[in-house]
């Protein structure tokens, strides 16, 4: 029997329902059609509240400081963000901020993004792109951004971006696989 790969989800939406965690179930469902994973959900509407006031890492929770260490461990990311202002919000800056800056080197990174409209996408690449650079991740080249209209009832209801999801998975499906065992492809830089 092989290994279950442990997938973290980071969805950062602040209440529910939420399309943004919408999104990040579509993504996970799409991804354990394609391999066998473990997937570990964070929410940031459950974490940010705990993370108000923290400065120094000794002063997270308990449970938080087991998110982080989760997403520290991931074999596989999966992170998507609502659009507030441009960007992520700072609650979303701030968990990341005590994620070890060595712990996710070449670690896969699915991206996802939710908005208002269509005017947004571009988050995906310049914000959070740059976020898991620093980390020196490997973030897949393919994106998935929702806007509103592409959602109803807080379900996805467009069949382009049902298909946009499919892709995605069908694209992180190589890099699937435990982190301690397997040798990642890589990715070649455009």
């Amino acid at each position: 029997m092989s290994k279950k790969v442990k997938v973290v989800a980071v969805s950062g939406g602040l209440q529910r329902p939420s399309r943004t965690l919408t999104l990040v179930e579509a993504l996970i469902d799409a991804l354990g059609e394609r391999a066998s994973i473990e997937t570990r959900l964070i929410e940031l509407g459950e974490v940010g509240p705990k993370l108000a006031g923290v400065l120094y890492p000794n002063q997270l929770p308990a449970d938080v400081r087991e998110d982080i260490a989760a997403i520290e461990s991931a074999d596989f990311l999966i992170v998507a963000s609502p659009v507030y202002r441009a960007s992520f919000t700072g609650l979303f800056k701030h968990l990341f901020d005590f994620v070890d800056h060595n712990a996710r080197n070449d670690v896969p990174v699915l991206l996802a993004a939710t908005g208002g409209s269509d005017r947004h996408a571009l988050v995906i690449d310049h914000q959070l792109r740059p976020l898991f650079s620093f980390f020196q991740a490997q973030t897949l080249p393919i994106g998935v951004y929702g806007a509103e209209a592409d959602f109803e009832n807080y379900r996805v209801t467009n069949p382009a971006l049902k298909a946009r999801i499919s892709l995605a998975a069908d694209r992180a499906a190589p890099f699937l696989a435990p982190r301690a065992t397997a040798a990642r492809p890589q990715l070649v830089a455009a």
